[in-house]
């Protein structure tokens, strides 16, 4: 139900990780954002809350000592992204679709973010990536550097 999507969305999502410049990743726009080396990083992590939603029940932030992965260099970010959305593409291709309906809880101890059901928790993902790569965008061309095309050519690319 989602791989065609996942595998389309990941090829715009891998342009805009490419394109993330190393020399800048301490840069932030703001105080309040995140650096681009987080904000790339989170981009990449992205595939993966695919494979947890799919493989447990909920995240209880109380519970797990959430630590995000830094990355150096964009070899390393590359192949972040790469291997979370392979296991989350293996995930999928194996979980049952019946099981889709199945609820996930997204908490912290007692307190309840959210109980959705998995396809909910997927489609947030998905909506996740999209929110967070345009943001990237936004860095990206605020440090001009062109911005590739996602579901049409964008003002840098004329290619397609």
């Amino acid at each position: 139900m989602f791989l065609k999507e996942m595998q389309e969305e990941a090829a715009t999502t891998r342009k805009m990780l490419e394109r993330a410049p190393i020399d800048n990743f301490n840069w932030q726009p703001h105080p309040k954002s995140m650096t681009l080396q987080r904000l790339a990083t989170h981009v990449a992590e992205l595939p993966g809350w695919v494979s947890m939603t799919l493989n447990t029940n909920e995240l209880d932030f109380a519970a797990n000592d959430y630590k995000p992965k830094v990355v150096s260099d964009k070899a390393s970010l590359l192949e972040y992204f790469e291997t979370g959305l392979a296991n989350a593409i293996a995930d999928l291709e194996k979980f049952d679709e019946d099981r889709l309906n199945e609820l996930w809880t997204l908490r912290n101890g007692d307190q309840v973010y959210s109980v959705r059901a998995k396809h909910q928790v997927i489609r947030m993902s998905f909506c996740q990536t999209v929110h967070h790569r345009a943001q990237l965008g936004v860095f990206l061309r605020l440090l001009d550097v062109p911005i590739p095309g996602s579901y049409g050519p964008s003002a840098d690319d004329h290619s397609m």
